[in-house]
């Protein structure tokens, strides 16, 4: 007579499991993943994949290089969509258009975070056009967009309750540089946090206008600012206003762009975006930061 099967050898159904543990699991695997692959896995999948209470966030980060521009692009309409008005929290690398923000806006009143990352299809126009349509927006980070003070201005303007920004822009000349800065003081009063690493020419004057605009700052990353001198009463104040400081020299290993700083300061690319170029490559990288091996 043959043993009894030991319970690891037992066949395991997956459709049986819970719905909440199989959404779990589902979420897990992100936007293009659930899109291109699980959604077809079976019928009972593919019902829980178009559910609008899936896609309360969209995470379509460091797409790679498997898709166009185009299909990226339309996997992102199609989970918007799939959210049902209902969606929260969105994140877009590479692939961002004005027509694909237009799109989010126009279907997402509920949107709190918003995040574009190497979109330099996104402009001014495009951002300031869609801020009115984003009034419950809390987060909003910018990272490397062909992006200035005319969408600030706006999103700060249209957006009451704007707790924390990230702008992320390598290629500032000081001008244009202070003129954000100020729009920044200027409309986000509420600010809680602000994250200005690599913004090179941030002067001290600018750095003033955003703490007497934005008194509520309780984070402040400046890391790679390097044109600030944190050093007698504007340093005593940031240490006494600001809880969490990062400083111009302090590491950037963390610094999620970091491996692009890297690179543009190897090989000396630059962004096909429309903003000034006015400053030296060399001054504004420490090799020191870097493990080139």
């Amino acid at each position: 007579m043959d043993p009894p099967p030991h319970p690891s050898d037992e066949f395991r159904n997956w459709l049986e499991l819970p719905r909440d543990l199989t959404k779990s699991i589902l979420l897990r695997l992100g936007a293009i993943e659930i899109l291109t692959s699980a959604q077809w896995v079976c019928s009972p999948w593919r019902k829980l994949c178009k559910d609008p209470s899936m896609w309360l966030a969209i995470d379509m980060r460091k797409p790679g290089d498997h898709w166009t521009f185009p299909e990226l692009e339309k996997m992102c309409r199609d989970a918007v969509d799939r959210s049902c008005g209902q969606l929260v929290d969105i994140k877009v690398d590479d692939f961002g258009t004005d027509e694909l923000l237009r799109h989010i806006a126009d279907s997402s009143s509920q949107l709190k975070r918003l995040r574009l990352a190497n979109c330099l299809g996104v402009s001014d126009g495009g951002l300031s056009g869609v801020a009115a349509k984003l009034p419950l927006l809390e987060e909003l980070a910018i990272s490397y967009c062909p992006l200035s003070k005319e969408a600030l201005e706006a999103v700060g303007r249209c957006c009451p309750l704007l707790k924390s920004l990230q702008f992320n822009n390598w290629f500032r000349g000081s001008k244009r540089c202070h003129e954000e800065a100020l729009a920044i003081a200027e409309n986000m009063s509420k600010l809680r946090c602000l994250n200005l690493v690599g913004t090179y020419t941030l002067t001290n004057d600018s750095l003033q206008a955003i703490l007497d605009g934005c008194p509520h700052l309780e984070s402040l990353d400046l890391r790679r600012c390097k044109d600030l001198t944190l050093e007698g009463n504007l340093g005593r104040r940031c240490a006494e206003q600001i809880k969490d400081l990062r400083l111009p020299h302090d590491s950037i290993d963390d610094y999620e762009f970091k491996e692009d700083i890297c690179e543009l300061r190897i090989t000396g690319t630059v962004l096909a975006s429309p903003v000034d170029y006015d400053f030296d490559f060399e001054s504004c990288f420490d090799v020191a930061d870097f493990n080139f091996d």
